[in-house]
């Protein structure tokens, strides 16, 4: 059972309508700029193994992940069928609404890395999520959630919308903690913004990260 963190009021968002509605149709744009992208790409290298078994949760047609990451298997998941089809750097994926069922479809102990990219601001169970993700890693497994000051506003909770980005990564430590993570690392960085605007100082999107690890 996980612990909850979250009140019912920090719970609900604007557009209660059903998830799998409002992402029905693909989206194949990029929700985070170059920057950013960049940022992520180099955290991933650094933290995860050649030969992982990797999920990237809330997936969609691009995970980010280095090119020559030499993974054992990435494993894909989101809520439209035809950006997770499009993703090349999938092995295998499925599709499931995270905030109707937190569930899991995998087995104990058996990933090294998950990830979510631009999506814990939508769960509205994330404590469920947070459970979940320490069942399926195996012991010394990570856990990166990474995001921005991006979202769709009506899509997500209260508790993220209204916060402040040094709330939102309080927020995600709080909930792991809660669920028996570790105390977790905390990132917040600013980027620079790529080609000409970056030679002037420019600064793309903000870039923060929570990483936790299975003892």
């Amino acid at each position: 059972m996980a612990t909850p963190v979250l009140s019912a009021a920090e719970r609900r968002k604007l557009d209660e309508s059903d998830d799998a509605l409002f992402y029905a149709e693909p989206r194949f744009v990029h929700h985070l700029d170059a920057a950013f992208r960049s940022r992520l790409t180099r955290l991933y290298r650094d933290r995860i193994a050649a030969g992982a078994v990797v999920l990237d949760l809330m997936s969609s047609w691009v995970s980010h992940l280095p090119a020559d990451g030499g993974y054992s298997e990435v494993i894909g998941h989101g809520l439209n069928a035809r950006e997770l089809q499009a993703n090349p750097q999938l092995d295998r994926h499925w599709v499931q609404n995270l905030n109707a069922d937190q569930r899991l479809p995998l087995a104990d102990a058996s990933l090294d890395a998950a990830l979510i990219v631009a999506g814990w601001q939508y769960l509205q169970q994330p404590e469920a999520v947070a459970a979940e993700l320490l069942r399926c890693l195996r012991p010394g497994g990570q856990l990166i959630v990474a995001f921005s000051n991006r979202l769709f506003p009506t899509k997500a909770p209260q508790i993220w919308a209204e916060a402040s980005d040094g709330e939102r990564l309080a927020t995600v430590a709080r909930v792991l903690i809660a669920q028996g993570w570790p105390r977790p690392e905390l990132i917040a960085e600013a980027t620079r913004a790529e080609g000409p605007l970056g030679w002037i100082g420019g600064h793309g999107d903000p870039f923060f990260a929570v990483l936790a690890s299975r003892p």
